[in-house]
């Protein structure tokens, strides 16, 4: 599996949120607040699993990111995460009071989604 670079993980620190597409560009993105926990990139769905992002997501397992004008190629994995101790800390940190969406809710925990790098294309 990639790993983010340290100029990936900074520019996720920096910015309050990405834009997920999970498919093909063709479908449309949903905007949510991301957080990186031992150099993973962690999202959730405040609804929940029948979020129809968060579908889309585990149906599909792959996407696209953008951060800004950065724009990223992702794999995503929602399901067997060993999810890390820090991660609602994580977004309390970075959200303050409106992450009790994010991390108090079982319906939210249940739709974490890890990001990672895809890799890239054989040559």
């Amino acid at each position: 599996m990639s790993t983010w670079t340290a100029e990936d993980q900074s520019l996720f620190g920096e910015t309050y949120s990405l834009v997920l597409t999970a498919g093909d560009a063709e479908r449309p993105g949903v905007e949510i607040g991301m957080v990186v926990v031992d150099g993973e990139l962690y999202v959730r769905a405040y609804r929940g699993i029948r979020s129809r992002w968060y579908r889309a997501a585990r149906e599909l397992g792959h996407g696209t990111i953008r951060v800004g004008a950065v724009s990223r190629d992702v794999l995503l994995t929602t399901s067997g995460l060993d999810l890390p101790a820090g991660l609602d800390a994580a977004f309390r940190g970075k959200y303050g009071m409106i992450a009790d969406a994010l991390v108090a809710s079982p319906e939210a925990r249940a739709a974490t989604i890890r990001i990672d790098p895809a890799p890239a294309p054989a040559a």
